[in-house]
Parts: structure tokens; sequence; C-alpha cells
């Protein structure tokens, strides 16, 4: 597996959750990192990305102030914290790869976050 993405569950409405995602694709230091959701019966959605020395994030709208976006290049991971989660953050959420000029290549497997009101 490329992309090995973990951490979702099921958590109560102002609850938090941290996903994780475990790189062993390349070499992680040199491509930026993104996560992506997708809830029941809708689009998928850009959630965050990180530059590849991660000093660069972007969020949606919807989640600024309540994500924080981080990558370990020692660690080949990056990680999704998410507080004061919603109902509407419900949604399976994947972890892709950044190859550059947010041209995402490689998709991983996607993790499961319910949010219960």
């Amino acid at each position: 597996v490329q992309l090995q993405a973990s951490g979702g569950g099921l958590v109560q409405a102002g609850g938090s959750l941290t996903l994780s995602c475990a790189a062993s694709v390349g070499t992680f230091s040199t491509y930026g990192m993104a996560w992506f959701r997708q809830a029941p019966g809708k689009e998928r959605q850009f959630v965050a990305d990180i530059s590849p020395g991660g000093t660069t994030t972007r969020y949606t709208d919807s989640v600024k102030g309540r994500f924080t976006i981080s990558k370990d290049n020692a660690k080949k991971a990056v990680s999704l914290q998410m507080n004061n989660l919603k109902p509407e953050d419900t949604a399976l959420y994947y972890c892709v790869k950044d190859r550059g000029w947010h041209t995402y290549d490689l998709w991983g497997q996607g993790t499961l976050v319910t949010v219960s009101s």
C-alpha cells in the first residue's frame, strides 16, 4: 500500500480526531500532500494541502480554524488534526499525493469519519 490512511471513527459533535497517512512511495520530502473528503451522495471535496517542506498550507473555508494539516518528512507521514467537529464533516477522508502544482496523482483508500449530533 502506497498511501495508508488511518484514524477515522465515530465522534460526537464538538469532538476531535486526528487522521494520519503513511506514505511509501517516492521521496516523501519532495512532494506535497492533501486531504480530500467525500460525503454520502456528494462530490469529492478538497479539505487541505501542504507543501513538500511543510511550510505552506491551504484549507477550504469550512474547516479553517478547526483543522490543521501537518507533514513529518522524517516519518513520511501527513496528519490532519480535526477539532470542533460538526455533523457536516462526516465523510470518507482520503490522503492524496501532490506531485506539484496541485496535481494529485495518487490516492489512499480513505478513512471514515462520522460525527454525530
